[in-house]
């Protein structure tokens, strides 16, 4: 493995982990919940109480790549798959969130912080079927 030291951006990588766990740990200190994306996007669905500022929280994630836009280029997206894999990849991390109770910012971000048991296993699970899904299809199936 070799590091591409001209696009390697470890400043920028540590300023988007700041702000996540800032916003993470504001939306439980504020809300009393847990800033778990699926779970937000699950409950926008339903009705129930607090819905104003789950859907603000979901809106500034979707609004955050249009304000960089105004200070940088972003990222050129690069999909190595068509859109039936996209599609079948989706659907995957649906059902997974869902069996899961939680996805990675709710387990991996908000659970292993607050030393959760269950979200430490889950975080292991998803992050090991993760790299084995790379693995088997990049070096077993050349994909």
């Amino acid at each position: 493995m070799t590091i591409d030291w001209l696009n390697f951006t470890p400043w920028s990588a540590l300023a988007g982990g700041v702000l996540i766990g800032l916003a993470a740990g504001l939306f439980v200190v504020c809300n009393g919940r847990i800033a778990g994306i699926s779970g937000l996007l699950g409950s926008l669905l339903s009705s129930g109480e607090g819905r104003a500022e789950k859907a603000l929280f979901v809106l500034g994630l979707m609004l955050a790549p249009v304000l960089w836009s105004l200070f940088s280029t972003l990222p050129e997206l690069d999909f190595q798959t068509g859109w039936l894999g996209l599609l079948i990849a989706g659907l995957l991390v649906g059902v997974g969130t869902r069996y899961g109770s939680g996805c990675t910012s709710g387990h991996g971000v908000c659970g292993i912080s607050r030393l959760s048991p269950r979200s430490l296993a889950a975080t292991l699970c998803f992050m090991s079927a993760g790299f084995a899904t790379v693995y088997v299809l990049r070096h077993l199936l050349g994909a």
